[in-house]
């Protein structure tokens, strides 16, 4: 009987992640968390400063802040 062709990815993507696949450690994965944290702390800062800018502007070009 032949198996069906979802199967036979499915079996392969399997062994694949198994055995192909460098899974990394567990330090490596805290280190990788903890720098994408920061950068997205980072981010979100300068959107912030940027944001607070155009307000500033937008306050003062249409006299809103009087």
């Amino acid at each position: 009987m032949k198996k069906l062709k979802l199967l036979t990815d499915i079996e392969e993507s399997y062994t694949e992640l198994r055995d192909k696949t460098s899974w990394p450690t567990k330090g490596q994965l805290i280190k990788s968390a903890i720098i994408v944290m920061i950068a997205s702390i980072i981010i979100a800062l300068i959107i912030f400063c940027m944001d607070q800018v155009v307000d500033t502007l937008m306050h003062f070009i249409y006299g809103l802040g009087r």
